[in-house]
């Protein structure tokens, strides 16, 4: 996730506009295989988002400014980002959403076509008590346990990750997981190693001692009495940008001991004493869904940190990294580490990075969400882009569109490139019995007003007044 970005707080003015780039409700779309769904612009607010790749249909599902039938007082939280989504026994759908800067996440019912009729807050910003950053759903089809929604803390390294139960709202926190500035917990499917549960953990850190990928590695379903390890080189090269494009690097996971009894800022130090990679900022972390390496084919985004202060001597990447890590068939200590994508290459492929954030792998393709890099030198708002597996090639998806021109988007007027920013985008194609079907979050940071401030009540961040909006995604290829 971004590095903080801050607003005045003004009055919302300027109309709703009703319209969606794809869809309207003359043209409806029957899913095959499931009658029931349908998608449409459920929302009163566009779609936020240009430049669509041609056959891609984009619907706006819902946001800040709509009313559900069933709870009309909810208000859906600004800064939407980590996500899943659960089908009901009753045909009904349950989606849970991080709203990261409220420090909560809301759960909200949709009915059997997939239209939003409730919302409610299953954890508020007194237990969320950070910002809650990319998440995943892990369910006993795909994971081996579950559901269960985890959940990370992203303001500082001492933060902590939490698991929240999706239907009884129970939540508890990971203590073996240890205290990182955590962009995402990923656990593995079970194919990937059956009598394990391994989860890889992404440490958004810009300080002294870099980012860190972590592993936790336990028994099946255990997520409390397993080992905490970090990334390594076998030959002990701490710094990310000693690695390049086109080569391959041994590297392996170190344990970090009693991981229970450490104090919240000695993750750090344990890290560096054990040699791990240095990045710049890890953020999110995805496994390729193919039967080919079960699960053990990851990729994550390195968002990048401006080579001043603790990048002085730019050995951590500016702009943003893609990497390829393959754990060992056996062995998930064990693996290599490739670059594929490096937006320090400013004539390369990514060569457009401007920071890198959120992850979806599929089967052929990956999908790279952008953050602002609160650099200066923006060109473009965030794009995303479709990377080739197969072969190495990149293209833009889409690009937020700000509305610079609608002030109640532009909430204390910066309407700089590169503002707005995306949250998690997942595939739901299994849950709605629909080939290519996604939901992506938008976080729209210059949209603001009153009506928006602290809508799960908390205590913690009672000012936070932002709005956004959850979008479906009909035809990307997986």
């Amino acid at each position: 996730m971004r590095k903080s970005t801050h607003f005045k707080n003004a009055a919302l003015v300027g109309s709703t506009i009703l319209l969606g780039i794809a869809g309207c409700e003359e043209n409806d779309v029957t899913l095959p295989g499931q009658t029931d769904v349908i998608l449409k612009n459920h929302s009163v607010t566009p779609a936020l988002v240009k430049n669509v790749m041609p056959g891609l249909e984009v619907y706006s599902l819902m946001g800040s400014d709509d009313t559900f039938e069933q709870s009309p007082n909810f208000i859906f939280g600004g800064s939407a980002d980590g996500a899943g989504l659960l089908k009901n026994s009753d045909g009904t759908y349950s989606f849970l959403v991080n709203h990261e800067d409220n420090f909560s996440v809301s759960r909200v019912t949709l009915d059997k076509t997939f239209k939003p009729v409730k919302g409610e807050y299953i954890l508020n910003s007194d237990g969320g008590m950070y910002r809650l950053c990319s998440a995943t759903m892990a369910t006993p089809a795909e994971h081996g346990f579950g559901p269960t929604f985890i959940t990370c803390g992203e303001s500082g390294p001492d933060s902590e990750i939490h698991a929240v139960d999706p239907v009884s709202k129970n939540s508890q926190i990971l203590k073996a997981f240890g205290r990182w500035s955590t962009e995402n917990a990923v656990p593995l499917p079970k194919s990937a190693y059956s009598d394990k549960t391994v989860v890889i953990i992404g440490d958004d850190d810009s300080g002294e001692h870099g980012g860190q990928v972590a592993m936790y590695v336990g028994n099946s379903g255990d997520l409390n009495n397993g080992n905490l390890y970090v990334l390594a080189r076998t030959n002990d090269n701490i710094k990310e940008r000693d690695m390049v494009a086109g080569q391959s690097y041994a590297v392996e996971f170190r344990q970090i001991p009693n991981q229970k009894s450490l104090a919240p800022t000695e993750f750090n130090t344990k890290s560096t004493e054990l040699k791990s990679i240095q990045f710049g900022r890890v953020e999110d972390i995805d496994y390729r869904k193919n039967a080919g390496q079960r699960g053990r084919e990851l990729y994550f985004t390195v968002t990048g940190q401006n080579n001043t202060q603790a990048n002085a001597d730019y050995s951590r990447t500016k702009y943003g990294r893609v990497y390829r890590l393959v754990l060992d068939a056996k062995n998930p200590l064990k693996g290599t580490l490739e670059v594929i994508l490096d937006g320090d290459d400013r004539s390369g492929i990514a060569g457009k990075f401007q920071n890198p954030d959120n992850i979806m792998v599929a089967t052929n393709y990956v999908y790279i969400q952008e953050d602002p890099n609160g650099y200066g030198d923006e060109t473009h708002d965030a794009y995303i882009y479709q990377y080739d597996i197969a072969s190495k090639q990149m293209k833009v998806v889409m690009e937020l569109d700000h509305k610079r021109g609608d002030a109640k988007y532009n909430v204390g007027g910066d309407s700089k490139f590169g503002t707005w920013e995306y949250g998690a985008l997942i595939d739901v194609s299994a849950e709605t019995s629909s080939a290519n079907t996604f939901m992506l979050a938008v976080q729209p940071h210059s949209w603001r007003g009153d009506k928006y401030k602290n809508p799960d009540s908390g205590s913690k961040r009672p000012d936070e007044n932002q709005a956004s909006q959850i979008l479906m995604l009909k035809g990307l290829p997986k």
